[in-house]
């Protein structure tokens, strides 16, 4: 199949029916899927500290480092959480915080140490691109250097965070103290060179364009080109409740289901070199996520044990390993628990 040209993506978002849009994506999907299986994995979001300098506009979740409600979570605190994911079947934690101004390499090889001892058997997918930038700067060594001594002391894969949308016009508006487009896109290669695979991400509904989506699409396509590192492509849609952006940009419009649908499925058509489209029912919701499984996705990501980041910006969705298996089931196509690599561990 003939690969979709940026302005071929542009104008299928701008003009092709959403009925259309769901069969060509469909077909995608089940060339790549042919066993209709449709997975999700069973993980926990930790988010080890909300503390973060960086202040992003479109976020609700961070906390000045003397604010009344600020944390950086304890062993303790960590393990029990660990604990409660193991009792349900969970398999993966997904690791992140704010960028806190005072934490260096040290802090986080001693974490990862601590976590990996202890519970050999839950993969640590952790530190977006944003966290890598900041803890090469404040500890004063590469990229690499961090990323070999995180991956030393058990860090499996990075997640996508932090890329919102690659565009440094954009993103000099809604997160200007963040890494640039430049830098995301080097955190990630570096991190694919060392067998770390990744995630790639897309935080759509803020200022950009349709050209700007495609234009972020195509430098993450061009970077799965060159290093086959992401395993897997997710978009979810700019949530705005308490966040300085909406004060900012009070006309902003609040994004359709039909909208997300739409851009999802020519993702869908766009990533000939991304097997995984995950859906993001986190801020979709659960039928809007179940929806997106006829729209190209083919996993419905993770049931969330916790989810604080979302929420805070006044999104809350929740679902478990049962409802998770019958949103797939009810669309036809059969449900698979995998890891993070992908790999399938129980059907259903």
């Amino acid at each position: 199949m003939k690969r979709l040209s940026n302005q071929e993506a542009i104008k299928l978002i701008k003009t092709q029916p959403l009925l259309e849009l769901s069969q060509m994506a469909t077909n995608i999907k089940k060339s790549l899927h042919p066993k209709n299986i449709t997975t999700f994995v069973v993980d926990r979001n930790i988010n080890y500290t909300n503390i973060c300098w960086v202040d992003c506009k479109f976020c609700a979740f961070y906390r000045k480092i003397n604010d009344k409600d600020a944390y950086v979570l304890n062993y303790e605190q960590i393990d029990e959480k660990i604990d409660e994911l193991l009792k349900i079947g969970g398999t993966q934690i997904l690791f992140q915080g704010g960028v806190h101004p005072k934490l260096k390499i040290n802090w986080y090889e001693k974490l990862l140490k601590h976590i990996s001892t202890k519970y050999p058997n839950i993969t640590i997918h952790g530190f977006s691109s944003i966290e890598i930038d900041y803890i090469a700067k404040i500890s004063r060594i590469s990229y690499k250097e961090v990323l070999k001594r995180l991956k030393t002391n058990g860090l499996s894969s990075i997640p996508g965070a932090g890329a919102e949308i690659l565009d440094d016009k954009v993103r000099d508006i809604i997160a200007p103290k963040k890494l640039g487009t430049k830098n995301w896109l080097e955190v990630h290669e570096i991190a694919h060179k060392l067998d770390i695979k990744s995630t790639a991400t897309q935080m759509y509904g803020t200022i950009e364009t349709d050209e700007q989506i495609v234009e972020h699409w195509d430098k993450i396509r061009q970077l799965q080109d060159k290093t086959t590192g992401f395993r897997a492509f997710i978009m979810w849609s700019f949530q705005r409740k308490n966040t300085a952006l909406i004060k900012q940009f009070p006309n902003m419009q609040i994004q359709s289901s039909n909208r997300y649908l739409r851009l999802l499925s020519v993702a869908r058509i766009y990533f000939d070199n991304i097997k995984n489209i995950q859906s993001s029912w986190v801020t979709q919701g659960s039928y809007i996520g179940q929806l997106a499984l006829m729209f190209g996705a083919n996993d419905l990501g993770s049931t969330m044990l916790e989810e604080n980041v979302v929420s805070s910006a006044g999104t809350v969705n929740s679902i478990n390993q049962q409802q998770m298996i019958k949103l797939i089931k009810d669309v036809g196509e059969y449900p698979a628990k995998r890891n993070t690599a992908y790999n399938i561990l129980q059907r259903f």
